[in-house]
């Protein structure tokens, strides 16, 4: 299998000479009809790839109703995506090279060899210096044609047609669900080839990574013999394994999110400025103009301090901090606290992919991830509320952060690692089912079991959760 070369390099060897013979048999006119033709192709193949993928599990659930023809193929497509993915891939490959030298017939159809060497003769003497006429027309005609093809490959094949399946996936994979069979059925000998070619890097990747897991499970192991013979270990055996896991936790997995964010409207009044401040208890609050998208500042609490006399009519907006410090979600909280270090700053407004602000997260949270919980005098509520009913059943809100689930019930925070596109108990459940449930649904995730208990139109409040090995008698 070592000396098996990448895929588009023997399509090319392979099917180049097909379409020169063709395009040598056919005239201008049937070359331009067909190129446009193999823009279509190329346009349905890439807007199928996306359709495909992006077809979420309540679609696929929807399709699974169906009953169609059409709905069967899409699932039966859908079973291997290795396959179709590599389907989608030899497919396109065809068709690009085809397009490439029918664009590069065309141009040379419509301009003559003569007309590159007097593009070629009107260039700056330095070309002249380092090269003759015929390579520079050469040039020109390579240039030509690639801008021209990758022009024509880029919007017509690549961005339109994926943006159109972006939006109407269902209706673009039903379309495709036909011609799709009958291209894995056609290139399942070179698709299985570039299935296993790729499958080869990525089970040495997958051995990297999980030869990287093992030794952090060797250091989990060794600080628990190290530590474990000493009185009252267990709190400091947790801190040592936070130390090393330190580096792979994201500003996501440790923020507030933005629902649960105590924040001040720009354009409130300094009475309820005071208000809110007295509720809260916090230090730093961040201060908006209609939304919490729009982040106008921090207001530091002890800048009040010399105004809390003044009337209601006090321009409290002139304390306003504007040095806001805003981070990605998928930033990891080593490199925060570092930044926190040197800009000695607190507080940061985390902003998901799209720009918006997703939540708040302070140098507290960061702390806390190492050390456990920080208590203070001022801290009266409980941070995560949950309710133990015995040794094996807990109730949760629905937005707990799966770290402080794993944290309460006494598991690893690498437990729900499969599934850690979802960060709070609501998300584990919603990737799970991809949909809202209703309520007394039982889900199971490994050997757990989660029962919805309230949940309302737009999210899930509250969940039981029963751990393994619970007696059932």
């Amino acid at each position: 299998m070592d000396s098996v070369e990448p895929p588009s390099t023997g399509l090319m060897i392979l099917f180049a000479p097909i379409v020169l013979l063709v395009v040598s048999l056919a005239g201008l006119s049937l070359s331009i009809v067909l190129l446009l033709l193999l823009l279509a192709c190329s346009a349905l193949i890439s807007g199928a790839e996306v359709a495909y993928f992006s077809l979420s599990p309540a679609d696929l659930h929807l399709l699974a109703n169906e009953g169609s023809t059409n709905s069967k193929r899409i699932l039966q497509l859908r079973e291997n995506p290795r396959m179709l993915l590599a389907t989608i891939l030899i497919s396109n490959n065809f068709v690009n090279i085809a397009i490439v030298i029918l664009s590069d017939f065309i141009i040379r159809s419509i301009f003559s060899q003569a007309t590159f060497l007097d593009w070629a003769a009107g260039m700056p003497s330095f070309f002249h210096d380092n090269f003759s006429d015929n390579v520079l027309a050469k040039a020109i005609e390579f240039t030509l044609t690639v801008v021209g093809a990758t022009f024509l490959l880029v919007l017509f094949g690549e961005v339109a047609p994926k943006i159109y399946a972006n939006i109407n996936n269902k209706k673009m994979a039903r379309m495709m669900a036909g011609p799709l069979i009958f291209l894995k059925t056609f290139f399942s000998p070179i698709s299985r080839i570039l299935v296993n070619w790729s499958s080869r890097f990525e089970d040495r990747l997958a051995h990297d990574t999980v030869r990287s897991r093992n030794r952090k499970d060797d250091l989990d192991k060794a600080i628990e013999l190290t530590v474990s013979h000493e009185l009252n270990s267990e709190k400091e055996i947790d801190i040592l394994k936070s130390i090393v896991k330190f580096g792979d936790v994201s500003v996501k997995q440790i923020m507030r999110s933005r629902v649960d964010v105590v924040a001040i409207d720009i354009n409130s009044k300094f009475d309820e400025v005071l208000r809110t401040v007295n509720e809260s208890g916090y230090s730093r609050i961040p201060v908006y103009e209609d939304d919490f998208d729009n982040i106008k500042g921090i207001l530091y609490v002890k800048d009040l301090l010399l105004h809390l006399n003044k009337g209601e009519q006090f321009v409290w907006k002139n304390l306003i901090r504007h040095d806001v410090k805003y981070v990605p979600e998928a930033k990891k909280i080593n490199e925060l606290l570092t930044e926190f270090q040197q800009e000695r700053t607190h507080m940061a407004i985390v902003v998901d992919e799209f720009g918006g602000s997703g939540g708040l997260v302070t140098l507290e949270d960061v702390m806390e991830e190492v050390i456990g919980d920080i208590r203070d005098e001022f801290d009266e509520e409980i941070e995560v509320e949950y309710e133990k009913i015995d040794d094996f059943n807990y109730v949760f809100e629905g937005k707990t952060l799966l770290n402080d689930l794993c944290r309460v019930i006494g598991v690893s925070t690498d437990t729900f690692e499969e599934v850690r596109e979802a960060d709070s108990v609501a998300g584990l459940i919603l990737e799970l089912l991809g949909k809202i449930p209703r309520k007394n649904i039982e889900i199971k995730y490994k050997e757990y079991r989660f029962k919805i208990l309230a949940v309302s139109t737009k999210r899930i409040e509250k969940v039981k959760i029963t751990l393994p090995n619970e007696d059932k008698s």
